[in-house]
Parts: C-alpha cells; structure tokens; sequence
C-alpha cells in the first residue's frame, strides 16, 4: 500500500504542477490570512482543489488536512489521512522564483507512509514509501554522514541563529535558505546540505512529506526536544524539526537550548 500511495501522490503532484504552471506569468488574485499568516493566491486554490479532487477519487476512506481547507475534526476518526501543502513557498510563487513546491503525504496511525515533493519549475520530484527508500527523479538518495557540526552546511532561516536557542555560542556554520520548507527538507535527504533547522512550531502540511523522505534517506528528523514526530494531530503543528544524519543529529540537540513545546 505505501508504494501504491506513492505513485499516488506522484502523478497528482505532476498534475497540480501543470495547474500552478498555468498560472505563472498572469496577474494573481492575493488574499492575506488572519493573524499575519501569509499569502494565499488563486493558485493555492486551484491546486487544492486538483487535488483534493484527484486523490479523495482515488481513496473517499482516507481524511484529508490541508493548508488550504477548512479543517475538520473527521481526519481524526481516520486511519490514514492525506497531509497536503498544495503550493509551498507562496511568497516565492508570487515573487516568481522557481523554488515552491507541492508537498504530498500520507499518513497512518500518526506516521508519514507515502510522499511526494515536487518543484514544477526545476522538474524535481522527490518521492519516499515507508521502508522502500528514498528517490530523486526515480534515482535513489541519500543524506550524508557528516560527524562534525563545525563547518557543516546548514539550511535554516536566519531567526534560527538566534543566541537564545542555543545553550552555547551559536554554532559555526555554513548558512543556506530556501523559501519552501518542504524543498529545505529534501535537499537535505538528497545530501546537499548536512542539515537543517527550524526551531518554532511547524505546521504539518509543510514537513509531513519532507519528513518521510528524509528517514528513508538515512537522516534523523525529530522536533526541536529530538522527540519523535507525530502527524494529523488534533491542532496540526509540531515543535519545531531538526533533521540531520544521526551523529550530526546528536551534535545539534545537544546545543540546543531546550523550550517547552
């Protein structure tokens, strides 16, 4: 079934690159949510809908928790359950750059199974099914082994720095940024970068695909306390993500300071 779900979330992630594709270059509906919670355009829901259209087809028994719908408290009742980012990195759709993704999960039982990760316009597809590894446009990847965090590459927003997270001197580092979280997870699958960081709390849809594709990749992703993630949480956040091989996943959790969830 993860394998199925994969191939799954593969061609729907194809095809809500087509939609986004159609809307690149043309004048953007923009809305702003509540709270400062960042842009939503005509795009993001054209691509939610092509999804949600596409994939409750194909699985009517699996609930659904996306970005872009109203949430509601019948994915709770659910096995397995769709965990959708239909445009991640809207700020960047709009600025018209090349580096948003869809992010694309299913989850069983509180656990990522299947995944996909694709970036429309540089033709990237990262795919994962639990226990099937990790792939890159069909290619095997893998995470690197870096064992010394002085000197690593380290992909992370700049607040992430901040000398309060830290329990010591902030770590030195090579710094990198992407706008999309769900594409700063899989590069670091696809050994790009050592790791990455984002330290305050995450929604679901934006890590639940990357997460997966990073275990299978050999890496180590926990929350910010190097607790295990869970997903289709009541609210859908978790504490953070630090995702890195296992020996530089240990070197980062033991520098940072801890803070309540």
């Amino acid at each position: 079934m993860p394998e199925a779900d994969m191939a799954l979330l593969v061609a729907a992630a194809r095809r809500a690159g087509t939609v986004a594709r159609g809307f690149v270059g043309q004048t953007l509906e923009i809305e702003h949510k509540p709270g400062d919670a960042g842009p939503v355009t005509d795009a993001d829901h054209a691509v939610n809908a092509t999804l949600h259209d596409m994939l409750r087809a194909a699985r009517p028994d699996y609930g659904w928790l996306s970005e872009e719908s109203e949430d509601t408290r019948d994915r709770l009742t659910r096995r397995r359950t769709f965990v959708i980012d239909p445009i991640d990195g809207t700020r960047s759709f709009i600025e018209g750059s090349g580096t948003w993704a869809h992010s694309l999960a299913v989850v069983q039982d509180g656990v990522p199974i299947a995944a996909a990760i694709y970036l429309p316009m540089k033709d990237k597809m990262y795919a994962a099914a639990r226990g099937a590894g990790a792939l890159l446009n069909d290619l095997p990847i893998r995470a690197t082994t870096r064992a010394d965090l002085a000197g690593a590459s380290v992909i992370a927003a700049k607040p992430n720095y901040d000398a309060g997270n830290w329990l010591g001197p902030v770590p030195d580092v090579q710094r990198a940024y992407r706008p999309s979280l769900a594409y700063r997870l899989a590069l670091v699958a696809e050994g790009r970068f050592d790791a990455m960081l984002t330290l305050r709390p995450s929604w679901e849809w934006d890590i639940a695909a990357g997460a997966l594709i990073l275990d299978e990749a050999g890496a180590r992703v926990s929350d910010r306390r190097g607790q295990p993630l869970r997903f289709n949480n009541p609210h859908p956040q978790v504490n953070g993500v630090v995702a890195a091989g296992p020996v530089l996943h240990g070197q980062l959790r033991e520098q940072l300071a801890q803070r309540p969830g």
